[in-house]
């Protein structure tokens, strides 16, 4: 059997080029198929995309010149239901960024056991430096692109980073006049007046809070008393931050994209963020000491949520973090390389395709709201969102225990099994 498998975990770790997020998550893919003894056949599918599209994108900017933008959409397993996943514009979006997640939202859906498979769409492109007017015309060309491909029993786009729900807006207008009829559910993440769901903003932070409760408890600590450092200030940082405050936790340090700030005896959380959202940065916040994002991640504590981007704990750092809880907020933040290291000092790590998983979740009850035209109160969506992670965590720590891994290493196993054995039952078509 071993001989089937990349040797990209199974011979050296080493070799892996950290910042290659696709790389990074096929070694786990890879350790975990070994692991399953998973079959030839289903390896063989399983660890490469269904389908991959390209598409250039011509837009009209306001200065009158057109511009071609290069966009992507990967549509990595359909086993379990339509594809889901988000879209996101960044200059710095690549195909391999967008493979892996893709291929992070297959595993993701499958731990939380949603009936979804993966997909990630990205446009490369500078947001910040476009008009609301070049956004809307190159995001109703890129739906424009993709029309065929997504839809309701298809692939079902959200928002991601540098997206939003005016975003989504565009896409489903665009979708419906192809359609020629209203169609809600092409996407998901969308204005609650236009088919959103209840909770849907804070469902990835508010998912973070309840896996975190569940190690907390695991860990017989008490949240008064459990020390929280949060990197990241954003939906799901920013978000999380203000439910864990909420929930009695310590927050002594946050950070945005420029840097985080620190006190031990923890931090207002709701004043802070007001002060960031006026000042679009903590410089100059009182009472707190300023520490770097690296500086963040290495100060002492009992959880630590990074909650911003990929590749944030490597193996250059790995040994300096002193957390007890790594509950991962963001895709992607600790490379396969530092795993083992990780795991070595003996923290709890709820890996991201668990710890995220709240913003697909409600994504779900967004989708199925739209389809039926019934729609659910917050307090409700919050419940079912409560009762699918808590269930998940210790359907995770089941299987941890059960084979004598890793929580990351049990995530893959349990997620690559649920897919594996719906690829099993269908067969193949040839």
């Amino acid at each position: 059997m071993e001989s089937m498998y990349s040797s990209s975990y199974v011979d050296d770790i080493r070799e892996i080029k950290e910042e290659n997020p696709f790389e990074s998550m096929m070694s786990r893919f890879d350790r975990a198929a070994q692991l399953l003894e998973l079959d030839a056949d289903l390896y063989a599918v399983m660890r490469v995309p269904n389908r991959e599209l390209k598409v250039y994108i011509p837009t009209r900017m306001d200065s009158g010149r057109m511009q071609v933008f290069e966009g992507y959409r990967v549509q990595h397993n359909f086993a379990r239901g339509p594809a889901k996943g988000g879209i996101r514009y960044s200059p710095d979006v690549t195909l391999d960024e967008v493979r892996a997640l893709a291929a992070w939202m297959t595993w993701k859906c499958a731990v939380v056991n949603v009936p979804f498979g993966g997909a990630k769409g990205g446009v490369i492109c500078d947001p910040q430096q476009m008009s609301l007017g070049e956004l809307e015309r190159m995001t109703r060309r890129y739906a424009a692109e993709l029309v065929d491909f997504i839809g309701p029993e298809k692939d079902v786009p959200a928002p991601d980073m540098n997206t939003n729900e005016q975003t989504m807006a565009w896409i489903m207008d665009t979708y419906s006049m192809h359609a020629r009829h209203t169609v809600t559910a092409c996407v998901t993440g969308k204005p609650v007046d236009l088919g959103g769901s209840s909770g849907r903003r804070e469902a990835t932070g508010r998912g973070l809070l309840f896996v975190i409760n569940e190690a907390v408890k695991r860990f017989q600590m008490a949240p008064t008393s459990t020390r929280v450092v949060v990197q990241g200030s954003g939906n799901v940082g920013g978000i999380a931050a203000e439910l864990l405050h909420e929930a009695g936790y310590k927050i002594v340090a946050i950070s945005d994209v420029h840097g985080g700030i620190y006190n031990p005896a923890g931090i207002d959380i709701p004043n802070a963020l007001k002060y960031l959202r006026t000042t679009r940065s903590f410089e100059g916040y009182e009472g707190v000491e300023t520490v770097s994002n690296h500086e963040l991640l290495e100060l002492d504590c009992d959880v630590l949520v990074p909650a911003a981007t990929e590749n944030q704990i490597t193996s250059q750092n790995a040994d300096k973090i002193k957390c007890k809880v790594l509950a991962e907020g963001a895709n992607g933040p600790t490379t396969a390389a530092a795993d083992e290291m990780l795991h070595q000092k003996g923290i709890f790590v709820i890996p991201d395709i668990l710890a995220n998983a709240g913003g697909v979740t409600v994504s779900y009850f967004e989708w199925v709201q739209d389809r039926m035209g019934y729609f659910w109160r917050e307090d409700v969506v919050n419940q079912r969102l409560q009762d699918t992670m808590v269930a998940s965590f210790n359907d995770l720590c089941r299987y941890a225990d059960a084979h004598s891994v890793d929580t990351r290493t049990a995530a893959y196993m349990l997620a690559i099994d649920r897919v594996a054995y719906d690829t099993r039952i269908r067969g193949f078509y040839a």
